[in-house]
């Protein structure tokens, strides 16, 4: 038993190796990283390869272009130790290949109380932390197969009187095989120069520091197929994997599945592998129309081991 034990262990590692664990906490501006909408959450993130709705924004900038109606969405996240992130974004179509996108993503938390060693309880003063990015997008049709698209985003990061400034650039790729409804996407997220906070820390009982450590912004290089593997006109499963590597972390791997019953009901499943604290995910989703809009409104929710779980819900509109 005691073999067999080690065995699969062994395995597990062979079939997933820990590659780049000792880079854990080496890139800077986290909040990046948070991925945005129900249906995505849902899956698992796993989406790079679906990627067919405005969330696309956030994704892949090349699946704005794999739907022919303007789109708006908004996410909220309920994150973890009551942080509240939460997403707008907007495409719209130029031409029948040429697709605009503009999207805003907010982190932030409330007032929290200025403590020191001598002031453990607080001292009177209060700070907040926030986050803040503002992207523009733009994506191409150059065939019925084969799609390219670039988001250049300007990001913000704010610790009381220390904050960080820069610009990150997200570039995609997608790509119908031919057989059946199978494709294959490659995403470049948040590639940018490396970047240090600016502004004076006043340590307690110590000189002032305004010199800070550079940091590069977390770049992930993203690699996802989807199909499905039964589709008619009401009905239609997709199933997704996809394979992370980050520059701050260990490769890993996620999972995804969504099921479209009449039409109308969506349910959707999805696993992380290789990835610390997180594991599987679920959410369901209800498709409607009110006068000249079509509606989506989402539900996600993802497992963390040992912080509890995270609540995600999106609306998206179909101009």
């Amino acid at each position: 038993m005691v073999v067999l034990a080690l065995w699969g262990r062994d395995a597990q590692s062979q079939l997933v190796p820990v590659l780049g664990a000792q880079r854990a906490g080496t890139a800077s501006l986290q909040f990046l990283k948070i991925g945005v909408g129900a249906r995505a959450a849902g899956m698992g993130e796993s989406f790079v390869a679906v990627a067919n709705d405005a969330t696309a924004l956030y994704w892949n900038p090349a699946g704005i272009t794999q739907f022919v109606d303007d789109q708006i969405v908004l996410s909220h996240s309920n994150w973890l130790v009551d942080i509240r992130h939460q997403f707008l974004g907007a495409v719209f179509h130029l031409t029948p290949d040429d697709v605009v996108g503009i999207s805003v993503t907010s982190l932030h938390t409330d007032d929290m109380p200025v403590t020191t060693e001598v002031q453990p309880f607080g001292n009177g003063q209060y700070f907040r932390f926030g986050d803040l990015a503002v992207g523009v997008s733009y994506g191409r049709r150059m065939t019925s197969q084969f799609s390219f698209g670039g988001t250049i985003r300007y990001v913000e990061e704010t610790l009381d009187a220390i904050s960080m400034r820069g610009f990150v650039v997200d570039m995609g790729t997608y790509y119908w095989t031919g057989l059946g409804t199978s494709r294959f996407s490659a995403v470049v997220s948040n590639f940018g120069n490396q970047q240090s906070p600016s502004g004076t820390l006043t340590p307690y009982g110590g000189p002032s520091i305004s010199q800070f450590q550079e940091f590069s912004p977390p770049t992930a290089f993203k690699f996802g197929f989807a199909f499905e593997p039964m589709k008619d006109e009401s009905d239609a499963l997709t199933l997704a994997l996809q394979l992370n590597h980050p520059n701050d972390n260990s490769e890993n791997l996620s999972f995804g599945a969504e099921y479209l019953w009449s039409n109308t009901l969506f349910l959707r499943a999805g696993y992380k592998l290789n990835v610390d604290e997180q594991s599987f995910s679920g959410g369901l989703g209800v498709f409607t129309s009110v006068d000249a809009l079509s509606l989506n409104v989402d539900y996600g929710y993802s497992a963390f081991t040992t912080l509890g779980g995270v609540h995600r819900v999106s609306l998206l509109v179909k101009l």
